[in-house]
């Protein structure tokens, strides 16, 4: 996997530029990601013919019945895989939308049954991956998330489900897994925040509609890139459909924020300092305390004596510059030369390459537990992401068995995990905080659940909680706001004890959302 520049990443801050770091791969990779294998080249037509233009995709569903171990109990849920043609406002079919919906059988009224619409990221990157984390069943991983080895993988009844407290509705965005534009439908329309969101919202409201989910509480469950999709969508949804939301879940999110460049080094420090902790790199005295407790130090110092020190630049006397070095030196595990030589910025890409090179190895970019090997030790940059490699072929391998085996979905159609969507038009720098405040503000009662791991280093924790705090909420809808930490990546949920904790922290967030 070909990994993001530090601009790209560090931006994940950034509405900009962040949008095209959360997630890998220019969605779940890197920026040289293949699109869909190459299509048969058609011979243009002759002059003055015209190429006669395809129909619209027919509408199909698949329902299959199953039963799972959700929390301890065995729960009987029906599975819907089925496609949605969306169109405009004029009528005109514009894409298929391509989901997967569970919902709980044998419920007395199914319409007031809580309902979460779930999705990745990217922005182009397909929903099978929280689909084969959160959804009824999960792909077998050791216990702290690392694959075992190579096929056959396997799938198993996944106890920490969130189908126990909501039905769930996973959708892959336009031109992501089987979703598609609709033939002669030009893919850019749907490629930007505001676009994209749209697109969401009238998907949503058909299926809410179709499926007569109007009085059911409803969520939001984006990972990454899909939380800024999600901020932006809660208030396009109210909107455009008059549809209020009960609660939405940002899960490993961007901070999508309008920051600057040492706004981002800021916000990326207290990641390092958490990841250097966990390969016991820090100093003694912050070796000795707890993971909560060394995250609010790295916060205090990255928001204190070191945002001063950004701030001062050049004029920073040599005595500052030299406290402030020892102190990176301490919080980090970096050499005092290397911070020195970084000018107090160290860059993303190099610190994966930096932390653990008398080793002789990188450290993972979407969580820092994992190590690896590059062919040259002595470079500037890793050459692929260990934490994605360990555990991306059974992710991707399992769910396209699942879906066809299990869910009965059968198509020659090529399932794309990470599709191609530049230029991504990125909209107003800041946009979907505001919409988000927008829609929290106007909602009054809607809930924002911020799920973050410590050892994250697409979307760093401190970023989204920086965007937050600057939101401009009044206290009376600020105490709607909660934040919720694991000692995990970007993808918490393939570690057994994280995931444990996760499915706690949002059945509970979602059962205290709602009255019943």
């Amino acid at each position: 996997m070909t990994l993001i520049r530090f601009a790209a990443l560090g931006a994940a801050f950034l509405a900009a530029a962040g949008i095209a770091a959360a997630q890998g791969r220019g969605g779940r990779g890197g920026a040289n990601a293949q699109q869909n294998p190459p299509a048969a080249t058609t011979p243009a037509p002759a002059t003055g013919q015209q190429t006669p233009r395809l129909p619209p995709p027919e509408e199909k569903t698949v329902v299959t019945h199953h039963k799972s171990t959700v929390g301890g109990q065995q729960i009987s849920y029906t599975a819907t895989a089925g496609n949605y043609v969306i169109k405009d406002d004029a009528g005109n079919p514009k894409a298929s939308f391509f989901y997967v919906a569970y919902t709980k059988e044998d419920v007395p009224e199914i319409n007031k049954r809580p309902l979460s619409f779930v999705y990745n990221g990217g922005p182009g990157s397909a929903s099978s991956f929280t689909h084969m984390g959160l959804g009824p069943k999960h792909v077998v991983l050791a216990p702290d998330g690392h694959g075992l080895g190579p096929a056959p993988y396997t799938i198993e009844d996944n106890d920490d489900s969130f189908l126990d407290a909501t039905d769930m509705v996973f959708i892959d965005a336009v031109s992501t897994g089987y979703s598609r534009p609709v033939p002669g439908e030009a893919p850019a329309q749907f490629y930007g925040v505001v676009q994209d969101a749209t697109w969401f919202s009238d998907f949503i409201y058909q299926y809410v509609t179709r499926n007569e989910r109007w009085l059911s509480p409803k969520f939001l469950i984006g990972e990454s890139y899909g939380t800024t999709r999600s901020a932006q969508l809660s208030n396009v949804l109210q909107q455009r459909h008059q549809m209020y939301l009960n609660g939405v879940a940002l899960l490993s999110s961007v901070g999508f924020g309008n920051w600057g460049a040492d706004d981002r080094t800021k916000f990326w420090l207290p990641t390092i300092v958490c990841s250097g902790w966990f390969h016991k790199l820090l100093a003694p005295d912050l070796q000795k305390l707890t993971i909560e407790q060394v995250a609010q130090k790295a916060r205090d110092f990255a928001h204190g004596p070191y945002a001063a020190a950004l701030e001062r630049g050049d004029q920073i006397s040599a005595s500052e510059k030299a406290q402030i070095v020892k102190e990176l030196n301490r919080f980090t595990g970096l050499s005092p030369k290397y911070i020195e030589e970084t000018n107090l910025r160290v860059s993303p890409q190099r610190w994966f390459k930096e932390l653990l090179r008398d080793k002789r190895e990188t450290v993972g970019r979407l969580d820092a537990r994992f190590t690896g090997y590059d062919y040259d030790a002595a470079g500037e940059r890793n050459e692929y992401d260990s934490s994605e490699a360990s555990y991306e072929g059974a992710y991707v391998a399992t769910f396209q068995d699942y879906v066809r085996r299990d869910l009965k979905w059968m198509s020659d159609m090529y399932y794309t995990v990470t599709a191609q969507v530049r230029p991504w038009d990125q909209g107003q720098p800041g946009g979907p905080a505001e919409a988000l405040r927008s829609a929290m503000t106007e909602q009054t009662h809607m809930k924002l659940l911020v799920i973050c791991g410590y050892y994250d280093h697409a979307t760093p924790f401190n970023g989204i909680e920086q965007t937050v705090n600057h939101m401009g909420l009044e206290p009376s809808v600020r105490k709607n706001v909660s934040f919720t930490y694991y000692e995990g990546g970007h993808m918490m949920y393939i570690d057994k004890k994280a995931n444990d904790k996760l499915h706690k922290d949002v059945d509970e967030w979602i059962s205290a959302s709602y009255k019943h």
